[in-house]
């Protein structure tokens, strides 16, 4: 399954995770690398040793770090954040341009955010709740569609 694949697990489910982009994990052995120089200087088996250690520290922060985004029981997830679906209003598909302006000069400073540079395209969820101060969720995705139809037909069956 793809990273941003629905899950199988029935109507209204989604999982998708929002993993680095191959060229952010490429900078991961050369920041290794680039620290090995310096030890280096003083004995290679331990420019060797630091290079090894240092990228793969690097590469499990990364790994470590990548958020999900899922659609499942009745749940939307967005990293360590979670609320009932039936809370959440209109969703809004936005392509890289409309995202830009998502969040950039249109960004409300009390909207959840769930934002990774390198997915340029994303949704936001209104929410239903009044009692929340939180207006919208902001989240990159790199299916929109995808998601926005995994709320809908979980709201719709919840109905």
């Amino acid at each position: 399954m793809s990273p941003a694949a629905p899950s199988a697990s029935g109507a209204g489910s989604y999982r998708e995770r929002l993993t680095p982009a191959w060229w952010i994990w490429a900078c991961a052995p050369g920041l290794g690398l680039g620290v090995a120089l310096s030890v280096a200087k003083i004995s290679i088996v331990w420019g060797v040793v630091t290079a090894v250690v240092v990228t793969g520290v690097l590469l499990a922060l990364l790994a470590r770090s990548t958020p999900t985004l899922s659609v499942v029981d009745g749940v939307l997830a967005a990293g360590r954040a979670r609320i009932p679906v039936r809370l959440t209003g209109p969703v809004e598909v936005l392509d890289a341009a409309a995202m830009r302006q998502a969040h950039g000069p249109r960004l409300d400073a009390r909207a959840y955010l769930c934002l990774r540079g390198w997915i340029p395209t994303g949704v936001r969820i209104a929410l239903a709740d009044p009692q929340d101060p939180t207006p919208y969720w902001l989240l990159s995705t790199r299916r929109p569609e995808a998601l926005a139809a995994a709320l809908q037909q979980t709201t719709a069956s919840s109905t």
